[in-house]
């Protein structure tokens, strides 16, 4: 899997809207069936959501996994042994690949991080080989890729100027709808759960939905157009102005997240 470039420090401008999907999944997710629990973080990004994860379990061992160097380089300070007698640790792993001794984790948990891994359905049953019984996969992906935010994004890359530099850079549906995530993992023999939400996050400052994406869904694009990066953010910039008018008190951003777990027997 090709993973774009990360800037944890862009990333982390939004950390609280980022930070509250994860916040609502937890919420879903049972007790684990090992006592301490170990737990698998996928796509760690900086760390912020492992921490998470530690504080609810204080006794596991929680191990983050991503692909990208600056993000871990990040994710290295909520390393060390938790207060309540528990670990993080971080290893660097691609998940197109990433295959977990059977039965090794209580729970696999990704946030938003399937949408970077193509046709990443396919993988389920590997991981869900990676739990021990009575354990959880749960994930929460974007489900926004209509919104304006995309769509406007994949409307530039098709402009002539561009259209040859960024041929496939962008993938119009990354992933499923809820029902299907639900179907996939009853089939795979998981209990299961999915859901959708639709967040409305108030943002501020100038063009702070250009500021969002350009910590998430824009890297792909910022790394393939090198010296025509501003001419095209310049442009993007203006069709956001006008699909995410600022109002009385700030700019209205809806985002559409999907949720699923599923249980293993």
């Amino acid at each position: 899997m090709t993973s774009p470039s990360w800037d944890p420090q862009q990333y982390l401008r939004h950390e609280g809207p980022r930070t509250r999907p994860l916040i609502d999944l937890l919420a879903r997710v049972g007790e684990p069936p090992r006592s301490p629990a170990r737990i698998a973080d996928i796509g760690c990004g900086t760390g912020n959501g492992t921490a998470l994860l530690a504080a609810r379990w204080p006794t596991a061992h929680v191990t983050g996994y991503d692909s990208s160097p600056s993000m871990l380089r990040a994710a290295a300070a909520h390393a060390g042994p938790t207060p309540g007698g528990g670990r993080i640790d971080f290893a660097r792993a691609d998940l197109a690949d990433w295959t977990p001794e059977p039965g090794t984790y209580d729970l696999i948990l990704g946030n938003a991080v399937l949408q970077w891994v193509p046709d990443h359905w396919e993988h389920f049953p590997r991981w869900l080989a990676g739990l021990a019984p009575g354990g959880t996969f749960a994930f929460q992906v974007p489900g926004n890729f209509d919104a304006p935010s995309h769509a406007l994004m994949r409307q530039l890359t098709r402009d002539p100027r561009w259209r040859e530099r960024l041929r496939g850079v962008l993938r119009d549906q990354p992933v499923l709808q809820p029902v299907a995530y639900l179907e996939l993992l009853y089939d795979l023999g998981c209990t299961a759960d999915a859901w959708e939400t639709t967040y409305t996050h108030l943002l501020h400052g100038p063009d702070p939905v250009l500021d969002w994406v350009t910590g998430t869904g824009l890297r792909p694009v910022l790394d393939a157009l090198g010296d025509e990066t501003d001419a095209f953010v310049t442009a993007y910039a203006a069709l956001l102005r006008t699909a995410y008018p600022p109002g009385p008190h700030g700019t209205p951003f809806p985002f559409r997240r999907i949720f699923a777990l599923g249980v293993t027997p």
